[in-house]
């Protein structure tokens, strides 16, 4: 999700900012790798079997974490295949997932190839509606979204099975990029009110670089919101690690062990303690 906009910092850090262009994904490489991380947490849940418990997400099982990345990718497909605007008519009906369990791979690999070519080129400028209430387009919104889906619940089924979860540096980096971007759209604030509200704060920043690619994300906790916006420069503290474990811990899919924390570990802590997503 697009911040809105790139507010500067408080001037209390006396920032210096380093150049640092984001990476931006292609459309096309975004739709291969919903395709491929969907085949891979296909290859993983049926390594697990489908009554084994996903740690991240408690209470599911392998089954409903495939039943919901499919029904999600078909039915962000249909909004936009059918250039669904008003948020009132976005579908109701869910795709079924097939009872046996034999049957999930081809089922997915069709969710994913679907949602894929729905996103097609020309549709990533149409008129559809955007859920994040940020000033991107409807398509690129969804895009970006069921990357997300495919990566983060990849990496639970990949979890459940016990097997590592690697995420491209630039794949996770775009992630990242949405990740906090969706944390302060203007749809954040309204439905997780209590995260908006806890990650507010009087200038406090906190950075977060990647170390397998160039890029970096500095954010402030603002009395009116937090903000974020590419860049690398002095912070309250510094988290460094690969982009792909940067991801992993901020969706709280792993715990940020593996990477260096430099300043006040007390920030980075609550930041993660407040912006869970739930059960998503």
């Amino acid at each position: 999700m697009s911040s809105g906009g790139t507010p500067s910092l408080t001037q209390h850090n006396e920032l210096t900012e380093e150049s640092n262009p984001m990476t931006e994904l292609n459309p096309d490489r975004a739709r291969r790798a919903i395709v491929e991380h969907t085949r891979r947490l296909a290859e993983s849940a049926a390594a697990a079997g489908p009554g084994a418990a996903v740690p991240n997400a408690p209470g599911w099982t392998v089954t409903e974490l495939v039943e919901h990345v499919g029904q999600t990718q078909h039915w962000v497909a249909d909004i936009i295949e059918r250039r669904i605007t008003d948020p009132a008519q976005l579908p109701t009906e869910m795709a079924v997932l097939p009872t046996d369990p034999y049957d999930w791979p081809a089922w997915l690999t069709s969710s994913a190839r679907r949602v894929a070519n729905a996103c097609s080129d020309d549709a990533l400028d149409a008129p559809v509606f955007n859920a994040a209430g940020d000033g991107r387009t409807g398509t690129r919104f969804w895009l970006a979204s069921v990357l997300n889906e495919s990566v983060v619940h990849g990496a639970d089924a990949h979890n459940a099975a016990g097997r590592p979860a690697p995420v491209e540096p630039d794949i996770a980096a775009g992630l990242v990029t949405n990740h906090f971007a969706m944390l302060t759209s203007p749809t954040w604030a309204m439905m997780r009110s209590s995260s908006a509200e806890a990650i507010r704060g009087t200038g406090q920043t906190l950075q977060w670089r990647a170390t397998d690619i160039s890029d970096a994300w500095l954010i402030e906790r603002r009395p009116d919101g937090a903000t974020w916006r590419p860049g690398a420069g002095p912070a309250d503290v510094s988290v460094t690690g690969p982009a792909g474990s940067l991801l992993l811990a901020l969706t709280r899919r792993r715990p940020p062990t593996d990477l260096t924390i430099t300043g006040d570990a007390d920030l980075v802590r609550h930041w993660l303690d407040n912006t869970a997503h739930v059960a998503d």
